[in-house]
């Protein structure tokens, strides 16, 4: 059970289960067409995910800047468009839109499509696997300081102007008692008609890893990535800011 309060409001937005891989030489789009036809009725929009390559080509005149873009995938919305799967040629995505449910609904999910995923696509090796959550937390203007809501904040200089129009600040934490790092990503947007100031907290935690075959044991890494996630989250928040999505 988690040491953490299950918040009824979360201010998750999005919630994403990747999983990267390394495929087969002979793996095309066309191999994973199979994976798109069989989730259609629940998945039904369909579009090409592209990949943007540049180079540079040389010749005894100059050089020049080469663009492309690549097709690596497919992505698939559900009807009501609030789940998303990715199925690419280097991994598996997927996402659930707001509302959020639960995590145990979201990785049962993620784990059916996964699965069907794996055995047409038989991967060589899992590489990377990661849990991002992005959080829209709406504070009052009326509040003296962001620290009310939230602990990680940038800090100004004492004897410079204390008044913040924008920021972008991330952050890189590593765990290594799980092998994993997370990458916090903190901004604010703008202010809404009822007078409020959007803090976009996206937490995003990872491992690198080298399992080969479908392993059972990468789900329990998942749990620990999630965990990590958690104290992320609970830590940086106040109780202020906790009390609004209960």
């Amino acid at each position: 059970m988690s040491k953490y309060p299950v918040l009824k409001n979360a201010p998750i937005v999005e919630a994403v289960l990747d999983i990267r891989v390394e495929l087969p030489e002979d793996v095309t789009l066309a191999t994973l067409e199979p994976f798109c036809n069989s989730i259609k009725e629940r998945f039904p929009g369909k579009k090409e995910r592209v990949s943007f390559k540049a180079g540079f080509e040389l010749s005894q005149v100059g050089h020049k800047v080469a663009t492309s873009n690549v097709p690596c995938g497919y992505i698939l919305n559900s009807l009501n468009n609030d789940k998303v799967v990715q199925a690419r040629l280097d991994g598996f995505t997927f996402s659930k839109l707001k509302p959020y449910e639960t995590w145990g609904a979201l990785r049962s999910e993620a784990r059916e499509l996964w699965e069907h995923y794996f055995q047409i696509t038989n991967p060589v090796k899992v590489i990377r696997i990661a849990l991002r959550y992005i959080n829209r937390i709406e504070i009052p203007l009326s509040m003296n300081d962001f620290k009310e809501y939230i602990s990680t904040t940038p800090e100004i200089a004492p004897k410079l102007p204390q008044a913040l129009s924008h920021f972008f600040m991330q952050l890189c934490i590593p765990k290594p008692d799980i092998g994993a790092e997370a990458i916090i990503t903190e901004t604010m947007g703008s202010p809404t008609e009822t007078q409020r100031l959007p803090l976009i907290f996206d937490i995003d935690v990872f491992k690198i890893t080298a399992y080969v075959g479908n392993k059972l044991e990468m789900w329990d890494e998942f749990e620990k990535l999630r965990a990590f996630k958690n104290d992320i989250f609970f830590n940086s928040i106040t109780k202020k800011t906790e009390e609004m999505f209960k």
